[in-house]
């Protein structure tokens, strides 16, 4: 069995859809059916139960899985090494970014990092915090961009700055002219959020405790990402809690929406970087830290 075919099996693991894993990996889903199919002729035996609706891993296949995730870690600790001599700003940065960054940074963030490290392009991936991290691990990233805390063995994580929540709603809304508004207040409202899975939409509702209670959320509606929660208020659908270089732009481009701080403590999330403690290129890691911490986007705060 390849390193190529295990990567291939260890996603379709993770995954539990051929499409998903074959995205993952930068194939085509035939390209992956077929190693497996190859891998599954070659043991005798099936490492997952094709469904209707699902896939299942066999026993058989959840040992095998362990045991090629061991060798994919080693693997990326011999490529670490060989990568090890050179100049650690020359050559290919794989970097993932979580979906509520993603837009709002990397257009200050390419040209900061070209001025930086000029010989490092970057190969970009836009995901969830809960699919980067295994790819980070498994060395398919080399560093990410997402909310911090967090905390794993073998990872090492360091904050960058500080964004604060605002709240956006419709210009004819009856809190367009007050000069901010308490996050109990969004109790009741038409409220937008991100979707089930999006840990900008846990933030949301850990800022306001008051919306984690029984049918807090009656008359809340989902949008798919911040930009479509946007136009969703601008339409006039409802109130929404963004983070500032989301929402501060807002102020003179969109005419429909209002911007408005949180009373009291505004609620923030922390951004930062996380890597692989074996990465052999820590100054390339350094390099985007100074790159984030040039860019001027709204609202922000450098950590201390």
């Amino acid at each position: 069995m390849t390193l190529t075919e295990m990567r291939y099996i260890v996603a379709l693991a993770r995954e539990r859809h051929f499409g998903k894993a074959a995205e993952a990996c930068h194939v085509s889903q035939p390209t992956l059916s077929v190693a497996l199919k190859k891998v599954e002729g070659q043991i005798g035996a099936p490492l997952f139960e094709r469904g209707t609706n699902e896939i299942r891993i066999t026993p058989l296949g959840e040992r095998l899985v362990d045991q090629a995730r061991r060798v994919l870690d080693e693997a990326v600790k011999l490529e670490e090494i060989a990568e090890a001599t050179g100049d650690p700003l020359t050559g290919q940065l794989r970097v993932g970014i979580i979906y509520t960054i993603a837009p709002y940074l990397l257009p200050q963030l390419i040209p900061a990092l070209n001025r930086e490290a000029p010989k490092m392009p970057l190969f970009l991936k836009e995901d969830f915090t809960g699919n980067l991290i295994p790819a980070l691990k498994a060395g398919e990233l080399d560093v990410i961009v997402i909310a911090l805390p967090f905390a794993e063995p073998g990872l090492v994580a360091q904050p960058v700055y500080d964004e604060p929540f605002r709240i956006v709603v419709p210009a004819g809304h009856a809190w367009a002219n007050r000069q901010d508004v308490h996050g109990d207040e969004l109790d009741g409202q038409n409220l937008l959020l991100l979707g089930q899975g999006n840990c900008f939409r846990d933030q949301v509702l850990e800022s306001c405790p008051r919306l984690n209670a029984p049918d807090a959320l009656e008359h809340s509606m989902e949008g798919s990402s911040l930009e479509t929660i946007r136009y969703m208020v601008a339409s006039g659908a409802g109130v929404a809690v963004m983070p500032s270089t989301a929402a501060d732009p807002l102020v003179a481009k969109e005419p429909l929406v209002k911007v408005l701080p949180f009373a009291g403590v505004q609620p923030k999330r922390t951004v930062g970087l996380v890597w692989r403690v074996t990465f052999p290129r820590p100054q390339a890691v350094d390099a985007v830290r100074a790159a984030l911490l040039s860019c001027q986007l709204p609202g922000t705060m450098a950590t201390r």
